[in-house]
């Protein structure tokens, strides 16, 4: 039986936390955004994206920045896309199709609704409590093809945007829930990678890497999205706290009441497309990122820790750091700062020859140190590499000393950030991976240290 698809509407109206932003079209000059002039004057109000401001007189935006924005909010694997739009019965794969119907609970605090519809105010939480064995069953189906309802009578909402397959669930009381309107979600469950690319490297383990690197990179004093393993039934997943969501109270009643954060990702910030998002195929670098951090509220803190996350992916052999992995809060007034880091996963693990593994003289840095060369391969970066890279852009630690106080400190503190990561690990760990995870690091570190104390 051929499901129908439904018909693409032309318009959608956006809000944010119960308050119209604008109008979203397809017209004959391709997408257009349009800010509402109330927004606009408004003293919450503040621009979707730093690709899309605010402009004098407000005239829409039209064109290519619009689109990539929006495609930005979905997942960029067509595979789940078709998925999505299978579930959904959409008329398209394409971000208008797919949010049009499944708009109501992005990242950051963006809702999409059918233009003249407005979102349910009430600040309640409305949620249906689930067993584990609804939780293992929605785990289960966010994998099938078909486009049943995930649970059986709730309405759809759609995946987080990312490559992974995952779903996004509310936290209430203790309890997993299903959220109803306009309650948002609170924890995104992330499912194992299993086996990934033309490759097939081994990632059936990702969720215990992603655990680790997250505790390493904590123990280092890096904000990072606050995570946990879990098992519903069969289903092992990685629950990951959403910072893009704040609880609160409403000053009036005294109840709990729960925020969207607004928030973008470094692709939307600079108006790229989510098939662009490493800088080989075109996407920001580090160039691109650190100019655009210089006009953060706090400038020298939020270059620092940039750098810094990028001197410690190569510590890890971080290869994923593409812009769809760093992102902004975006605060009223156009004013923004980083979120914590997030979707931090190590390639050590994976190094060796053969199936399912990956050359060390292929690892590369999803973004290039650059000095007079361009410094990809993980193996070529040195030390003096980043060096001249933070002396380049200005870099200054949080003790007013230049990069190499920085470097410095990475390095002295690794033996004490492994104790305490190791300290953490639960029973059943996987040994062989966080020793594989573990080791390298310490080798990144000595390789660091040995240059601070000779340079």
């Amino acid at each position: 039986m051929v499901t129908a698809r439904r018909r693409k509407p032309k318009e959608l109206g956006l809000w944010m936390n119960g308050s119209f932003v604008g109008t979203w079209a397809l017209t004959a000059q391709g997408d257009s955004l349009q800010y509402d002039a109330r927004w606009v004057a408004s003293a919450s109000g503040r621009p979707l994206s730093l690709s899309l401001p605010f402009r004098p007189g407000n005239p829409p935006h039209r064109g290519d920045l619009v689109r990539h924005y929006f495609e930005n909010l979905l997942p960029d694997s067509k595979a789940i896309r078709e998925r999505l739009a299978r579930r959904y019965q959409a008329a398209d794969t394409d971000a208008f199709a797919l949010l049009a119907e499944a708009g109501r609970d992005c990242v950051g605090a963006l809702q999409i609704l059918p233009l003249g519809t407005t979102p349910e105010l009430s600040w309640s939480i409305d949620a249906r409590p689930l067993s584990e064995r609804e939780v293992a069953e929605l785990l289960h189906q966010t994998l099938e093809p078909t486009p049943l309802a995930l649970i059986e009578g709730e309405e759809l909402r759609l995946s987080i945007a990312g490559a992974q397959e995952k779903t996004a669930l509310l936290r209430h009381l203790d309890q997993w829930c299903w959220p109803h309107g306009a309650t948002p979600t609170t924890h995104i469950l992330k499912l194992p990678m299993g086996l990934v690319g033309g490759l097939q490297l081994d990632l059936r383990h990702s969720v215990e890497n992603e655990w680790l690197c997250s505790r390493i990179l904590a123990a280092y004093g890096m904000p990072v999205a606050a995570c946990d393993i879990l098992c519903f039934e069969d289903q092992k997943v990685l629950a990951v706290e959403r910072f893009d969501r704040r609880w609160s109270r409403d000053p009036a009643s005294g109840q709990a009441m729960l925020l969207r954060l607004p928030q973008e990702d470094m692709c939307q910030a600079t108006g790229i497309s989510p098939w662009l998002k490493y800088e080989a195929d075109g996407g920001p670098g580090m160039k691109e990122i650190m100019a655009l951090l210089g006009g953060a509220i706090d400038p020298v803190a939020a270059r620092r820790h940039f750098f810094k996350a990028q001197l410690l992916f190569w510590m890890l052999w971080a290869t994923d750091g593409h812009a769809k992995n760093f992102s902004l809060f975006l605060k009223a007034g156009g004013r923004y700062e980083p979120t914590p880091l997030y979707d931090v996963l190590s390639v050590f693990p994976l190094i060796g020859e053969g199936p399912g593994k990956l050359s060390s003289h292929r690892a590369a840095m999803a973004m290039a140190v650059r000095g007079k060369n361009a410094h990809r391969k993980m193996k070529e970066i040195l030390p003096r590499h980043w060096m001249a890279l933070g002396i380049h852009f200005g870099i200054v630690a949080e003790n007013g000393d230049g990069p190499r106080a920085i470097l410095q400190e990475l390095a002295e503190q690794t033996d004490q950030v492994i104790a305490k990561v190791q300290a953490d690990l639960p029973p059943g760990f996987p040994s062989e991976l966080a020793a594989s995870i573990l080791d390298g690091l310490r080798r990144s570190a000595s390789s660091l240290l040995s240059f601070v104390q000779t340079a």
